[in-house]
């Protein structure tokens, strides 16, 4: 509590009350409030959005002892439709203002590359076990049943990002500038931590980093895919920032890789997991199959 009453009183702010919520700490004065966070964001990242005039980003007063005094945010209210659209947009605008290119690293993709194989072939045991064992039950639970009934399409993702994993990997590896393109990337968005105030702002930024730009979709279609027409999206974003083939190709291989079902809670509770993400598959699929084929130009590695 010291070090917040002197972070305060060297700006001149006279609180009245605070709030605390989860990591935060709201602090209330006579006209204003402020917010107080423990987990300063990557201060390097926010300089760069600064420097590139990217104003989606809370203005910080001060930064002090490892607490960060920033402005607040009031986030009015518009239908969340419109708002996933303003998101979307926001961060197309912030991937354009700071993207640059660098050489490939070798090593950085083929440890993408065989994080991404490893986890598919470590998924693809795991439910050929899992399926095993079920089918030898004589009578089968409501959601036991549910994944044997769906487990064909469970495979055919991970046989779909195995074979497309290869493919991305060998487009880098022959890639003819030796250049991939790389921007400051969120690494955590949501619709939760976008905030529609006196300006449109992201608040959680203890994730961010350098990195390609498809990370920062794939994020936000696990986090809010499903809710949204993604396909819709993804336009929308492409308009401000087009992707590339192979950097597409990434997306659809992370939104095809299946999320590890374990039969851990009660059975109403397993059957809303297993159906959940037998919808996010299907979604997936169809995002493949209708936003844009890459087939005919994955060689030219665009």
């Amino acid at each position: 509590m010291i070090k917040i009453n002197k972070i305060l009183k060297d700006n001149g702010i006279k609180a009245k009350k605070y709030q605390k919520i989860k990591n935060v700490i709201i602090v209330y004065t006579k006209d204003n409030k402020y917010i107080i966070e423990n987990d300063i964001p990557n201060r390097e990242i926010l300089k760069f959005l600064n420097s590139k005039n990217f104003n989606g980003v809370p203005k910080i007063i001060d930064i002090k002892d490892n607490l960060m005094l920033r402005e607040y945010i009031e986030d009015n209210y518009v239908p969340k439709e419109t708002k996933m659209k303003d998101l979307i947009s926001l961060v197309g605008f912030m991937h354009l203002k700071t993207t640059f290119y660098k050489e490939i690293d070798e090593v950085e993709h083929e440890k993408i590359y065989e994080n991404i194989y490893n986890n598919l072939m470590y998924l693809e045991d795991y439910y050929k076990d899992l399926i095993n064992i079920i089918e030898t039950k004589v009578f089968m639970s409501p959601s036991e049943y549910l994944l044997a009934l769906n487990i064909t399409l469970i495979f055919d993702s991970i046989n779909y990002s195995k074979e497309k994993i290869k493919e991305w990997y060998d487009i880098l590896k022959n890639k003819d500038k030796n250049r991939v393109r790389v921007c400051v990337i969120n690494n955590d968005l949501s619709l939760n931590h976008f905030y529609k105030g006196k300006y449109d702002c992201i608040t959680n930024w203890n994730k961010s980093r350098i990195d390609i730009p498809i990370f920062d979709l794939y994020k936000l279609y696990i986090n809010n895919s499903k809710d949204f027409d993604f396909i819709d999206l993804l336009r929308i974003y492409e308009k401000i920032y087009p992707l590339k083939n192979y950097e597409l190709l990434l997306f659809y291989i992370l939104i095809s890789i299946p999320s590890k079902i374990e039969f851990n809670k009660s059975e109403f509770k397993m059957c809303n997991e297993i159906q959940q993400e037998i919808d996010k598959l299907i979604k997936s699929s169809n995002i493949i199959k209708n936003y844009r084929s890459l087939e005919k130009t994955f060689e030219k590695a665009k």
